[in-house]
């Protein structure tokens, strides 16, 4: 397998000491390849799941040429263009339930939605501009032809791709294969991602508080953020300070999961093993972003078995409950989707609001402040959470967006124009 440094060391701008966060993501999304292996599931199984085949329409959809509303199917032909035309009424043509004969000259059918547009017609005039004058219809000048029509084909055609494969099926996509009679299909197995926490300070639920003892917070975000992406989650609880455990924690997730995250273990400290222990038992890309929160994160694989296997995708956030947060927003979950076979990526939109209150920068890093997005005089406006330290995790529950700080901006002053992400269908 080809080393993740001699891929790396031809990209520009590759600095494994300081990415920036544009940089950082490209070159994640660029290294990672889906996952292999599909299985069949019902329709109703499939929500959420990737498309590993495309959905070929075995049926035109509509099947039949039909109308689009209530109303009175005509000839357009029979039509005068400048005054009132004045028809026959002939009969009814209902959904589920045709009209059995031909529309001939000077003759209308009173027609349903979705009833099959009988022999002959090739316009509707909807319902509110007719007048009925015992079994005579007055239809008013300036109709136009196949108004109010579909064509039997024109959704879905018999024989073509319907939903392509890569697709994440969601409730309308869901809706096309049932309206094509398809009831099982083929996904993408899910992405099975090996998670757990790191430090002897941390303290499961259940168990009292020793003294400098915290509840262990992260892996608890992080099964709600994964099972979100709809992953396979293999929980594997917190582990030791303790070069041993954590490389038998490594070990054992890199042989079942195709990603592992951590957290915790990755900055400067002398417990720190997480970046010690990749080099060992794999490869590091690169261990610290230009970013607040969050700029010590590791990013490489873990082979512990030679470059032969697979091994496992390593991302070693920081161990800040913000900080875990905002970077598995910005860099887990493209590449999880990416791991998914999700395509095309689409990044989270960023777009511009006012900012309302004064706040802190430093240059040359972004930074990701929690927002909350509100509008005034007509006008997108946004504002901070209130402390926004890493730890602090009630900034994330109360903000509904990211205000996105680029790089080479000092602080923003009240009334300065911003960027931000919006968080919805995020956390």
């Amino acid at each position: 397998m080809t080393s993740l440094l001699q891929t790396l060391s031809c990209a520009d701008d590759y600095d494994p000491n300081s990415l920036h966060v544009d940089r950082a993501r490209e070159l994640i999304l660029d290294l990672l390849p889906p996952v292999t292996g599909h299985e069949r599931v019902f329709v109703r199984q499939a929500l959420d799941r990737v498309l590993a085949a495309d959905v070929i329409s075995p049926i035109d959809v509509p099947s039949h040429d039909n109308s689009a509303m209530d109303g009175w199917a005509v000839r357009f032909d029979d039509l005068a263009a400048e005054v009132e035309t004045r028809l026959r009424n002939i009969g009814t043509a209902f959904a589920g339930r045709a009209f059995d004969g031909k529309v001939g000259a000077g003759e209308t059918v009173r027609i349903m939605t979705g009833a099959i547009l009988p022999q002959g017609v090739d316009c509707v005039v909807v319902q509110e501009v007719v007048r009925v004058e015992g079994d005579a219809v007055i239809i008013p000048p300036g109709q136009r032809r196949e108004q109010n029509t579909r064509r039997a084909g024109e959704d879905l055609q018999a024989g073509r791709p319907a939903i392509p494969a890569g697709k994440k099926l969601r409730p309308a996509e869901i809706g096309i294969i049932a309206s094509l009679g398809i009831g099982e299909v083929s996904v993408r197995r899910r992405v099975r991602v090996a998670l757990f926490s790191t430090g002897d300070e941390l303290c499961s639920i259940g168990t009292p508080l020793a003294p400098g003892a915290v509840y262990d917070s992260n892996r608890y975000t992080l099964w709600g953020m994964l099972t979100r992406l709809n992953c396979e989650v293999i929980d594997m609880g917190v582990v030791k300070d303790d070069p041993a455990s954590l490389e038998a924690a490594f070990r054992e997730a890199a042989g079942c999961a195709d990603a592992i995250i951590t957290s915790g273990g990755v900055s400067v400290g002398e417990a720190d093993f997480i970046k010690q222990l990749m080099t060992q038992l794999g490869e590091v890309a690169f261990w610290k972003i230009a970013m607040k929160p969050g700029r010590p994160m590791a990013f490489g694989r873990i082979q512990p078995d030679g470059p032969e296997r697979p091994g496992a995708w390593l991302f070693g956030l920081p161990g800040n409950p913000v900080a875990v947060m905002v970077t598995f927003y910005q860099f887990v979950l493209p590449a999880i989707q990416k791991l998914a076979g999700v395509d095309p990526l689409k990044p989270v939109p960023a777009f511009p609001a006012r900012c309302t209150e004064e706040m802190k920068k430093g240059r040359g890093r972004t930074e990701f402040q929690r927002g909350i997005l509100f509008q005034e005089n007509g006008e997108w406006c946004v504002r901070p959470t209130g402390a926004q330290g890493s730890g602090v995790l009630r900034s994330m529950a109360e903000a509904d967006c990211f205000i996105v700080l680029e790089a080479g901006r000092d602080k923003v002053g009240a009334g300065d124009t911003v960027n931000v992400q919006l968080m919805n269908g995020l956390v």
